[in-house]
């Protein structure tokens, strides 16, 4: 188990898994009029909608579909400029090229999100929408955000994977865009092994969302489906099923408890670690809406995160493998589905972001609640931990932090 979803697996899921194995329905498909149809992810998707505040919700086979489809319903294709940080996950920039787009590295700033003067000194003519990312748990910088992107009246796409549950100015996250993307794979605050979901407040996109989901179908949200001719689209398969979405609705009716949770411990383990010379805590955008699934520190010199990480057994943030643009090897390289499938010639390549990679190489992440080497945070806490580790986790960092 990884992310903090996985730690409150309980009843309540296998409860949930049992009513769609009873009743023989494992598609999200079935009939209305039978009592023996469950309709799990419909559910689901109802109630996504209404914990977001907004009017719809379409359920995937994954984040990275989500993703994918959020782009394509917006219209975004060949030669469009899509502007995304320089710290996110791979899924994220090859969605973007399978959008048969063009992926703009922005700078991130010390919230280890997108930097809002970066994004618009990377606005061209060709630029048609920003994708960003609330990246470790922690919102985008949404209010300068939104403002650049309706100055320039571009399509705002928030890549949420990682921040199931957060805020922004008492706004979930996922809520500010023309579409929200979010993830349930083993690493997010919802857990259902895999799995994704789109949400939207237009009713255009979410007609389109649904087309591209299921093979150009127009929703029937009594459970069954419907061709929708003359609106209809050519679509893909990227649907949930009623298991995955039986687990996803667990998921979700704990998820303000599991962010809860984790904000206590992570006070806790704030607390605990002493003011120390030259290390602070990373920027929060808005400290009340942060999932706090992650603690993250920032040092004043390089080399000082750099021997604290060695001490801990971890890495610094740089070293965070396809989660750093410049680490992302299948982006670097170009290596496109099909030869000369998208252009330019190449979309990374390291050290084309001097500032975030100065930042990523100072960052170092304890564990609160998602527990990945992926992202260096093989050290710290989980949301089941006692008092005593907390304390445990709290002496070790900050003595690294003096002996380093």
């Amino acid at each position: 188990m990884a992310g903090p979803g996985a730690y409150v697996f309980g009843d309540e899921e296998r409860r949930e898994v049992e009513d769609v194995l009873t009743s023989g329905h494992l598609s999200r498909y079935g009939s209305a009029d039978d009592p023996g149809f469950t309709q799990k992810v419909h559910t689901l998707e109802q109630e996504f909608a209404a914990h977001c505040g907004v009017a719809h919700a379409v359920a995937t086979s994954s984040g990275t579909g989500a993703l994918l489809i959020s782009l394509l319903a917006a219209g975004i294709g060949p030669g469009d400029e899509v502007l995304v940080p320089g710290f996110t996950y791979v899924a994220t920039m090859g969605a973007i090229v399978h959008a048969r787009a063009v992926p703009v590295l922005v700078e991130v700033d010390e919230s280890l999100t997108m930097d809002p003067q970066d994004l618009r000194r990377k606005i061209t003519p060709r630029t048609r929408a920003v994708l960003v990312v609330h990246m470790l748990g922690n919102a985008c910088d949404m209010r300068q955000i939104r403002k650049i992107v309706e100055e320039r009246d571009l399509v705002l796409i928030e890549d949420a994977c990682q921040a199931g549950g957060g805020s922004y100015d008492g706004r979930a996250l996922g809520s500010f865009g023309a579409l929200g993307a979010f993830s349930f794979n083993r690493y997010k605050m919802m857990s259902t092994g895999d799995g994704g979901i789109v949400v939207t407040d237009d009713q255009r996109l979410y007609e389109r969302v649904f087309a591209l989901h299921d093979q150009g179908h127009i929703p029937l949200r009594a459970g069954g489906k419907m061709a929708g001719h003359a609106r209809s689209l050519i679509g893909l398969n990227f649907k949930m099923n009623e298991l995955t979405g039986a687990v996803a609705l667990a998921q979700l009716r704990k998820v303000d408890g599991i962010v809860a949770t984790l904000r206590e411990k992570k006070a806790a383990l704030r607390a605990r670690i002493p003011d120390l010379p030259g290390v602070r805590p990373r920027v929060l955008n808005d400290p009340a809406g942060d999932c706090a699934s992650l603690l993250t520190y920032l040092f004043d010199e390089r080399e000082h995160a750099e021997a604290v990480a060695a001490r801990l057994g971890v890495r610094t943030v740089a070293g965070s493998g396809w989660h750093v643009y410049g680490l992302m090897d299948q982006i670097v390289e170009h290596k496109t589905p099909v030869p000369g499938w998208s252009e330019p010639a190449r979309y990374a390549q390291p050290g084309d972001l001097p500032r975030t990679d100065d930042i990523l190489g100072r960052a170092i992440n304890i564990s609160v609640g998602v527990v990945d080497n992926g992202i260096g945070a093989g050290f710290g806490i989980n949301i089941a931990s006692s008092d005593a580790e907390i304390t445990l986790v709290a002496e070790r960092f900050a003595a690294a932090c003096e002996a380093a």
